[in-house]
């Protein structure tokens, strides 16, 4: 539709989605004054209080009485004491209770009891059902009901069915109701939300765990990937400057033997770095897979420069992935320390398949090392006999391949020899009843 000035006009949007319902409004107000008054409830009491405190000094008649006197300083003065203890009612629910019952009855019997000053008395037994238990409140509720309803009786002159009564008794009931069930729901949720706390606290702490468990395995295929490769070119390096100028021919082959290395430890360390970085794919291969089809290529790399041999005892079949990887890293990892510590030495590893599992036996004849406290345990005191201190980090590699081979259900033990050397042994298991994956 155009306007006179020859532009348009849009009509006003009749969509109800962008119309605000009020009782909206009002529910949003109502949660802001339960917000207030939670945040300063002695304010509200303090507030609540004064308002009984007006409207009891109304002109009012009791309900089936007779005409009230006119307004006294006595009247003022219950009423005042009366109102002015409901601010204290969350702190002291009990005594608070009877210190208005004995107002609102005193109030009856002196025929002083002005407006709806009674409500008093119903409202701190509310109180005392939503802070104590239900035996409590109805013990003091019905207490408080019987008193006044006496006292009523005996101000009014009237009989304890007589409608009067009946509703001020009523008052009593519902107010004990209504805070019984106001403390239930509130102990219900307090459960729900100590669950809820319980539950966000057992997720956090599984997240944690596995964290440390992700850091844990990355840490040792690092190591694994790492210390053995570096060695290897550290070996083969060795080899070739020893025989640069007297045999150029087998110089080569080591410096070829060091390219090899460096190129696979690259391969590798991509290979973990692409785990770490794959955000999809939640199906495809976590870690690398080596296997003990690659013990003869890892062999012959530490062979150049340092004599090692393997022997093989029973039937080679599959294996589950776990125990074939955790066999050829213990193999790895001890190759490894033998270069090490042990150089030159003779190096022996045996294989040996039995019905139950894999047992894993690597041997070197390296230099004696004196017993210790830590002889057979494992424990990284090997550097310093070997004929020098521990380098940093020592110690890792043993416990490597003791958490591999517990992993998979194993046992591991590694300490020097008594003739020399040191020895690694772990057992494996893998039953023959059981199919490799």
């Amino acid at each position: 539709m155009r306007g006179g000035g020859g532009g348009r006009t849009r009509a006003p949007s009749l969509r109800p989605g962008r119309r605000r319902l009020p009782y909206l409004d009002g529910v949003a107000r109502l949660q802001r004054w339960r917000r207030a008054v939670r945040a300063h409830p002695t304010v509200s009491d303090a507030l609540l209080a004064a308002l009984l405190f007006v409207v009891s000094l109304l002109p009012v008649n009791p309900p089936g009485g007779p005409p009230r006197d006119p307004l006294t300083t006595g009247a003022v003065l219950l009423a005042l004491v009366g109102c002015a203890a409901l601010v204290l009612r969350r702190r002291y629910p009990l005594p608070v209770l009877a210190v208005v019952t004995v107002a609102a009855v005193t109030s009856l019997l002196a025929q002083q009891a002005r407006g709806p000053f009674v409500l008093t008395v119903a409202l701190a037994a509310y109180t005392v059902a939503t802070r104590t238990d239900r035996r409590t409140a109805v013990a003091a509720g019905a207490a408080s009901g019987v008193l006044l309803g006496a006292a009523a009786v005996t101000a009014l002159g009237v009989a304890w069915l007589d409608p009067a009564v009946v509703v001020l008794l009523l008052w009593f009931g519902v107010a004990v109701a209504a805070g019984d069930a106001v403390r239930s729901r509130r102990a219900y949720v307090a459960v729900l939300e100590e669950r809820a706390r319980r539950a966000e606290q057992t997720r956090e702490e599984e997240a944690r765990r596995r964290v440390a468990e992700e850091r844990l395995r990355i840490a040792r295929e690092l190591h694994d990937v790492v210390a053995h490769h570096i060695a290897l070119i550290n070996v083969q390096a060795g080899v070739a400057g020893h025989l640069l100028r007297e045999r150029p021919d087998a110089a080569e082959e080591a410096l070829g033997h060091v390219r090899t290395a460096a190129r696979t430890v690259l391969d590798e360390l991509a290979t973990v770095l692409g785990v770490l970085r794959r955000d999809e794919e939640p199906d495809a291969p976590t870690e690398p897979a080596p296997s003990l089809t690659r013990l003869d290529a890892l062999i012959d790399g530490f062979a150049t420069g340092q004599p090692v041999r393997w022997t093989l005892s029973g039937q080679p079949r599959p294996l589950p992935s776990a125990v074939d990887v955790a066999a050829y890293r213990i193999i790895q990892e001890s190759l490894t320390n033998a270069h090490r510590h042990a150089p030159g030495a003779a190096v022996a590893v045996r294989l040996r398949y039995t019905p139950d599992g894999l047992g894993v036996e690597v041997r070197d004849d390296g230099p004696a090392v004196p017993a210790g406290p830590d002889a057979g345990t494992g424990a990284p005191g090997r550097g310093a006999g070997a004929g020098g201190p521990a380098a940093p980090g020592a110690g890792l590699g043993l416990l490597g391949m003791r958490e591999r081979a517990e992993a998979v259900g194993g046992t591991f033990t590694a300490g020097p020899r008594p003739e020399g050397g040191f020895l690694v042994r772990a057992e494996l298991p893998a039953p023959e009843d059981e199919e490799a994956p």
